[in-house]
Order: C-alpha cells, then structure tokens, then sequence
C-alpha cells in the first residue's frame, strides 16, 4: 500500500505568501512590503525569483521578508519565530488547507501510512502551538529537517523519511510547494506532487489519485 508523505508550510499549512496578505489587512504600515509576495502577487517579488533561481534559500527569502516586515512595524532585527508566529496566528483554525486535511483523514481511514518531511518546522515555529497542531497528531511520522539537519532536496532527507515510513520510495506519494523539492523526491524515486501557490487544491487532488482514494470511497 502507498504512503502519503507531505511538506509543512505552503502545502498543509496555507503559504506564508498569502499570510502576507493577511498581515497587509491587520498592520497597514507593512502594505508596500507585503505587496510582494511570490507568485500571489499584487507587486513583482525579486527575492522570490531569486529564491526560485536558487540564488537565495527558502530561510534566507523569509528571513529577508521578516527584516521587511519588522523594519515597517518599527521591529528592527524582529526575530524569524516571532515574525512566522504573527504570520501564522493571522489565520487561527483556517492556517490548515482543507483539501490537505480531507487528504489526511481520508488516507488515514483507508489504512495509508502519513509522514511530514519539512525543512523549517522547528527552525520558524520554535516551541509555539505550530509544532503541536492538531493535524501533526494524525501523521505516523515526522521528519524535520531542522532537527536532522539533511533539508531538502538532499537524497538523504527523503531517505530519512522512507525509512521512518518503512516504505520503499516508489510507493510513497510526496506533495511539496518548492519545485527544487519535487525534483528531489522524484530523483529519490517517489511520486512527487507539486503544489502551485496559485491553485493548490489542484495538487491534492492529483495526490488523492494516486492514493486511489476516491476510488476507495466508491
């Protein structure tokens, strides 16, 4: 039987992208910067397609973003945790994407084995309520990176997580939102989904098909 193996961040938990959004709404200072946020747009976001480009990482880009943000509240040098913290607590209940929590319950009733391979989880979240969401309590498994240390794409992360799973890689379904991380876990031989920020339910459920999930309703 397949597993589901899924990303944090922009896939379980809606996009710090369009949290950005949300904090525009709350803290009117920050409009300008927030306006830039990815592929969400309303402005151009240089540091995103730097990020893409692989110019820059993911932490460096969020990091970039949170000594933005923190400058335009009057928070310089406004801390990683803090700054995701104020992000993510926008959102309340909503942080989860539906989609992605039917695709947890229901690959969970069919008897599917569910494992989190994040990079950032601890890293941006610390010891908040994030790390204990209530969705973490469904999944079998979790593999955070930075608590290994092995970020993705790095061969050794979806390893990891693999064996954690006790299921070979071809038979592990991976759903990811950063395209560097989707030719990694294809390069490791699993079936890897990719989230597009613009419209990601379409992603679960193509991971939904390849789970026959749909198919086992009926």
């Amino acid at each position: 039987m397949r597993a589901l193996l899924l990303d944090l961040g922009g896939t379980v938990f809606r996009s710090g992208s369009e949290m950005l959004a949300l904090l525009g709404d709350a803290e009117p200072a920050t409009a300008a910067v927030v306006a830039r946020r990815g592929p969400l747009g309303p402005e151009p976001d240089d540091l995103w397609d730097r990020m893409i480009r692989s110019e820059i990482t993911e932490r460096e880009y969020w990091q970039y973003r949170s000594d933005e943000v923190g400058a335009a509240l009057g928070r310089p040098g406004w801390p990683i945790q803090e700054f995701m913290h104020t992000l993510y607590a926008l959102a309340g209940d909503a942080i989860i994407r539906p989609t992605a929590a039917a695709l947890v319950a229901d690959a969970r009733a069919a008897g599917h084995r569910i494992g989190v391979l994040t990079n950032d989880l601890r890293a941006f979240h610390g010891d908040t309520a994030m790390t204990a969401h209530p969705v973490l309590a469904q999944v079998d498994v979790l593999v955070d990176a930075s608590v290994t240390g092995i970020l993705k794409p790095d061969p050794r992360a979806y390893a990891l997580a693999a064996q954690a799973l006790d299921t070979e890689p071809g038979d592990i379904v991976f759903v990811d939102d950063m395209p560097w991380n989707v030719t990694g876990a294809r390069a490791a031989g699993m079936i890897a989904v990719e989230v597009d920020l613009t419209d990601p339910d379409a992603a679960f459920a193509v991971a939904r098909r390849e789970l026959d999930l749909d198919a086992e309703a009926a």
